[in-house]
């Protein structure tokens, strides 16, 4: 039986840009569906038009990023009636600068098509992205990583998670990641950046402000058998032990958090160890960096992808 791709949108980790983050319902029949495409040319546009999304689309939409980050689309699919007539008019209403395409699409098998989007994903030659149902396909030398797409929370197709999984990478590459060190992932969304730290052997702790992703993750991390090695529990920053310290640390959040718990994620860092914060915006990078040097750090290596930046200091 046809399904109708019907969803909810989540946060990813609280990050920006989320990617494609729905589930399905089963046994309902759609005649045609309404598309409609809203193309955001710059990260902050995509974070307005986001925040509009989540006030007027219930029903969940995709969001894809474009291969050199210089752009965002926004997909809605809309059962063809009135209401989804006066949403399309809404938005050419309170979004002239977009370019908006509105199409009228016949009902297709969207488990097939959703499950088609998510392919294998090499990352720094060290990890491949899988979803489950791939579960045995050869990665060669690299680390699989098994992320369950439809239960949200990200995918790993976002530049902001590459750019992390790319710094831990570089970092076992050059031999700095031991499987004696520890790990925080603070706003751990899907558990992705934690669970590739234990592919390379470490052990840690990955905490979200939002208990739908803390669930997210503990099956992510069954999934991929690293239970043993990975904790999780609900809250922020403020939730660990004011003495506890990790040889790596990890942020894919906002920036205005970062800088707000720069001094706080920073007394967590262990002497000598590595942080990487992500979740930026290019254009904020400096100010991030501003608020890590204001509390000791030194300038850090930053890593760029599209309007998108990471920066690293070990």
């Amino acid at each position: 039986m046809p399904r109708h791709w019907n969803g909810i949108f989540f946060s990813d980790g609280s990050k920006t840009g989320a990617m494609l983050l729905f589930c399905f319902f089963e046994g309902v029949t759609v005649r045609k569906l309404l598309r409609v495409d809203m193309t955001a040319a710059s990260g902050e546009l995509a974070e307005r038009v986001e925040a509009w999304l989540s006030d007027r689309a219930a029903q969940g939409w995709e969001e894809d990023t474009a291969a050199d980050g210089a752009s965002v689309r926004f997909r809605v699919h809309l059962e063809d009636a009135p209401p989804a007539r006066e949403f399309a008019e809404e938005a050419a209403r309170d979004w002239p600068e977009l370019p908006i395409a509105v199409s009228t699409i016949e009902e297709e098998d969207w488990g097939a098509a959703w499950m088609a989007f998510f392919t294998p994903i090499e990352v720094g030659g060290v990890y491949e992205i899988l979803p489950p149902w791939m579960a045995d396909h050869d990665t060669g030398d690299r680390r699989p990583i098994l992320i369950e797409p439809k239960m949200a929370f990200g995918t790993g197709h976002h530049p902001t998670t590459a750019l992390c999984l790319e710094a831990f990478a570089t970092a076992h590459q050059a031999g700095w990641l031991t499987p004696a060190m520890r790990f925080l992932d603070l706003g751990t969304g899907s558990g992705i950046l934690g669970i590739g730290l234990c592919r390379l052997g470490l052990t840690g702790l990955g905490v979200d402000i939002d208990p739908q992703a803390v669930w997210c993750a503990a099956d992510n991390v069954r999934l991929n058998g690293v239970a043993d090695g990975m904790t999780l529990a609900v809250g922020g920053v403020g939730c660990l032990a004011e003495d506890s310290r990790y040889e790596v640390v990890v942020a894919n959040i906002l920036a205005a958090p970062l800088v707000a718990m720069a001094p706080r994620i920073v007394s967590h860092v262990a002497e000598g160890g590595m942080l990487v914060l992500s979740g930026i915006l290019e254009t904020q990078a400096d100010d991030v960096t501003a608020a890590y040097r204001a509390v000791g750090l030194p300038e850090p290596e930053r890593r760029v992808s599209g309007e998108w930046a990471s920066l690293v200091w070990r």
